[in-house]
């Protein structure tokens, strides 16, 4: 059974340290968004940077002429906070989806509505994970027990930004999953825990995400 996000979610701030630092998403970390996570293994994606992929054993990209790109989901679901108001949370699902469609424009023909040749896109940002740099590390725990641990870091230190998504590709005909995705990617530092997380703070990681996306061989 997959082990939703807990402590992740974007309705509070996570303080993760080196045990958690691996370049790929974690099994814990998994959101529950995609159907099955048994047959991911890693790879590379296009820029270099590590990935856990599944494709189908069937899959071919030339059987498509168009493409759906889905609005980005948050899941588990988010509630703004003094970290992450609304206005960034619709900020940062919004500038993913641009992203992708500018990157893929000239791959396929992009659609609003599913057709029969349609490769739907399906992305979702399962967390964004906000560290304070070069701390020990904390066990993932509840906010509210959090909040006395983090009253012992220095405020100025940099805070860590790690944004975690998870994609899924689906077949329009036959509603059938032929990729599924997960990474991870850092975002640009925070000045501090009081500095609030903004869009501009995750733009390169989507960015790169997206020309990714725009590379990818099965």
């Amino acid at each position: 059974m997959v082990k939703p996000l807990f402590g992740f979610a974007l309705a509070g701030i996570v303080l993760l340290g080196s045990g958690c630092a691996s370049n790929v998403t974690q099994p814990e970390q998994y959101s529950g968004f995609l159907g099955d996570y048994s047959q991911l293994e890693e790879a590379m994606s296009a820029s270099g940077k590590p990935v856990l992929r599944w494709t189908a054993p069937d899959f071919d990209p030339q059987r498509y002429g168009s493409l759906l790109v889905e609005k980005p989901v948050f899941h588990p679901a988010q509630a703004p906070s003094d970290k992450m108001s609304q206005q960034t949370l619709d900020q940062i699902a919004t500038y993913m989806r641009l992203a992708l469609q500018r990157e893929l424009v000239g791959k396929l023909r992009l659609v609003g509505q599913p057709e029969a040749d349609t490769l739907v896109l399906r992305p979702a940002i399962s967390a964004v994970a906000v560290s304070t740099e070069h701390l020990k590390a904390y066990e993932v725990i509840p906010i509210a027990l959090l909040a006395a641990a983090a009253t012992t870091a220095a405020g100025t230190r940099d805070q860590e930004v790690t944004l975690y998504a998870e994609l899924e590709a689906v077949d329009a005909a036959s509603g059938k999953p032929v990729v599924g995705m997960v990474r991870k990617g850092q975002g640009l530092s925070l000045e501090n825990r009081k500095t609030p997380l903004i869009l501009d703070d995750l733009k390169p990681v989507l960015d790169d995400w997206a020309r990714d996306a725009r590379h990818f061989r099965p």
